[in-house]
Order: C-alpha cells, then sequence, then structure tokens
C-alpha cells in the first residue's frame, strides 16, 4: 500500500530551545488507521502541527499526498482535515455556516447534499440552524469532525477526538471513522484512551521524548511484545513454591493461593510442552488446583513497557 504521507529526517527546534521532534522517519499508508501514541510532551501535536501546516519545521522533509508542505503548501493542505483538542469554533455562528464556510476556505464549490450528509451521521442535522454557543460540549465535538470533513480531505487528523465526551458519542465517532476508511480516508489517531487504539489501529507508532521509539501493525506488535500469563488456582495455599517449581519462574501470588507463570506470547506454540511439564510438576509436588485461566498483556501494557525502556 503507498504512502500518503511521506516525513524524513524532521525535526523542530522552538526559539527557546527546546527541541520537540528529532530526526523522525514515518511513512503512513493510503487507507490505514494510524495511531500515534506517547506520553504529554512527547512530540505528538507538534507532528501533527507541522503536518497541518501550523508550525514550521527546522529541518527535514514532509510530503502529503505527493505534495511538500512547504513548497506546496496548498495543496498538501487540502488534502489534510484535522480535529483539534481545543473547542475552537466561533460561538455565534450557527453549524450550517460553519462548515459552509469551512468548506469554502479551502475553494470547494458548494455542495450541500454532502454536508448535509455528514452533518446527519454525526447527529448534527437537526441542530443545523442552532448557533455553536448553544451546543452541548459532544456537539462541539462532533462539528469540529463536521468541520474537518467539510472540503473531502483524504488524510484526517484525530487529536484527542474523544477526551471528555460520553461513552455514546465515543462509540457514534468510531463507527463514522470506520465508515471513513471504508471510502479511503487515512486516519492518524492520537489518543489516552489506550483501547481506543487497540480496537481502531491498523498499525501504531509510539513516540517518545521526539523521537519514533516504535512503528508496527497492531497485531504484530502484540504477538512479538506481549506477554500471556496462566494463572492457577489451587486447591490449598502454599506457604512456599516447591523446590522442583523455582526453577520454572514460576510465582506465587494472593497469600498463596494462585500460581502465575508468565511467558511472550510470541513464543506460544512453543510454550504449549512447557505448560504441559509444568502440570506435572505441580502433580509430582503434590500440588493440586481447582481452576486456571490465562491472559495475554494489553497494548497499554505494551506501551507503558516501552517506556520504561523494556523490549
Amino acid at each position: 500500500m503507498p504512502a500518503i504521507i511521506d516525513i524524513s529526517d524532521l525535526s523542530k527546534t522552538y526559539a527557546t530551545g527546546y527541541q520537540a521532534l528529532t530526526g523522525v522517519d514515518l511513512q503512513i499508508r493510503e487507507g490505514e488507521i494510524f495511531a500515534l501514541l506517547g506520553p504529554n510532551g512527547a512530540g505528538k501535536t507538534t507532528l501533527i502541527s507541522i503536518l497541518c501546516g501550523i508550525v514550521r519545521p527546522t529541518a527535514g522533509v514532509v510530503r502529503v499526498g505527493g505534495h511538500d508542505i512547504l513548497r506546496d503548501y496548498r495543496a498538501a493542505r487540502a488534502l489534510i482535515g484535522l480535529v483539534p483538542q481545543e473547542l475552537t469554533t466561533d460561538a455565534f455562528e450557527s453549524v450550517w455556516a460553519t462548515v459552509c464556510f469551512s468548506r469554502g476556505l479551502f475553494g470547494k464549490p458548494p455542495n450541500p447534499a454532502y454536508l448535509e450528509e455528514i452533518l446527519r451521521q454525526l447527529s448534527l442535522w437537526d441542530k443545523r440552524h442552532s448557533k455553536i454557543m448553544t451546543l452541548s460540549g459532544g456537539m462541539k465535538r462532533r462539528l469540529l469532525i463536521a468541520k474537518a470533513l467539510s472540503h473531502e480531505p483524504r488524510v484526517l487528523f484525530l487529536d484527542e477526538p474523544t477526551a471528555g465526551v460520553d461513552v455514546g458519542l465515543r462509540r457514534d465517532m468510531w463507527a463514522l471513522v470506520r465508515r471513513l476508511q471504508m471510502d479511503g480516508v487515512t486516519i492518524i489517531l492520537t489518543t489516552h484512551y489506550i483501547e481506543e487504539a487497540e480496537e481502531m489501529a491498523d498499525r501504531v507508532g509510539v513516540i517518545n521524548k521526539g523521537e519514533i521509539v516504535l512503528v508496527e501493525d497492531k497485531a504484530a506488535l502484540m504477538r512479538k511484545l506481549g506477554k500471556k500469563q496462566l494463572t492457577l488456582q489451587l486447591q490449598a495455599p502454599l506457604a512456599e513454591l516447591p523446590p522442583g517449581l523455582m526453577r520454572r519462574g514460576v510465582e506465587l501470588a494472593k497469600g498463596g493461593e494462585e500460581i502465575i507463570y508468565t511467558y511472550d506470547a510470541s513464543a506460544a506454540e512453543g510454550e504449549h510442552a512447557g505448560i504441559v511439564s509444568l502440570l506435572e510438576d505441580l502433580d509430582m509436588a503434590g500440588v493440586a488446583f481447582k481452576d486456571l485461566h490465562t491472559t495475554q498483556s494489553s497494548l497499554e501494557d505494551i506501551f507503558v513497557d516501552l517506556l520504561k525502556g523494556g523490549r
């Protein structure tokens, strides 16, 4: 799949001397949902601001749809829709006037049918004549998305789009994102709700201290860096592990009522024999269990591990 965004050796140093980005190389594929994760101050917003033409880079090359964002700014920016974190709208305008104006800013001819479709998808059609000041916070968040989509962009940036919104709205927004992806729109998402990235993203990038730490297909990342745990609930608690089990790297938990065995998800097939052998050792040691279950680490666990300097 071709890259619609191509970033090469991108750096940004502000006038204060603070270096927000250092040598960022990143390609984002056309039609994918790409989740950009990182702690506060990692450089996510600076990176998005450069891509959207809000901040000028210190060094490096960025192309959107083949257009250099500095030399061919108008063509590059016309391909992009941005949903910012802040609720920045003209409080005295109506919903309809706002989306019409946003579309006109990019030189697009009027298309009432398209704008109506967007407002209906975002449950804003009934509010089209309402002034923005009368909308709820959730409705204003929907309006930001409608504005970003008004000029039919091929790339949509969602910067913490569901911060502070209710569960119902979040679900509606993700349904819209999936429809946009089906139409070929590329989605770049930043979020603190890592479960959203886990559910929605095709690929995940992690940025920390202005550098890209990792870019990986989500499924491959979870296979490669995830861990699995086998938890055995014992029939009777143990004061300590039998000597034959200590070498296996298992640990006691819940006051000796459980034994936990942790292994790499990427080695799961090879671990099958190890689990069987572990159960045999338990039997030989006279340790009986009444139940067992396995769990696999989430994307959030992997993210935290990466930021701690783990694998």
